[in-house]
């Protein structure tokens, strides 16, 4: 039978509820709470989540103190961050190694959920 490692205290910290995670990718956001739960289960910054899902870190801000909730596609990056959040730290790696003007346009332009001219 092979060993099962246990968690690190980082793993423990980043962890959230099976329950929660499933609320999260079927996209029911509550709260805030939800938000910030969500960017530290990926393992990410503020300015690291905003940069990977192509948002503003004060959009973020907003989402994680309650004062605004996320709608649309946001609500949908979210929820791919809640069920794939190793994509979201592999987009980030490729978002800042790739410094083209051209790639920094069309992440701000899907960002905002417009469609590329390409």
């Amino acid at each position: 039978m092979k060993d099962i490692p246990e968690l690190t205290e980082e793993q423990l910290a980043r962890a959230i509820p099976a329950r929660v995670r499933r609320r999260l990718v079927a996209g029911q956001i509550k709260s805030g709470d939800d938000v910030a739960a969500l960017r530290r289960f990926v393992g990410l910054s503020q300015s690291q989540f905003a940069q990977a899902i192509g948002i503003s870190v004060h959009t973020l801000r907003n989402w994680e103190q309650g004062r605004r909730k996320p709608e649309g596609p946001a609500i949908g990056l979210l929820r791919i961050a809640a069920r794939h959040p190793r994509m979201i730290r592999e987009n980030l790696k490729s978002d800042m190694t790739c410094s083209a003007p051209s790639n920094k346009a069309l992440n701000a332009t899907v960002g905002r959920g417009l469609t590329p001219n390409r």
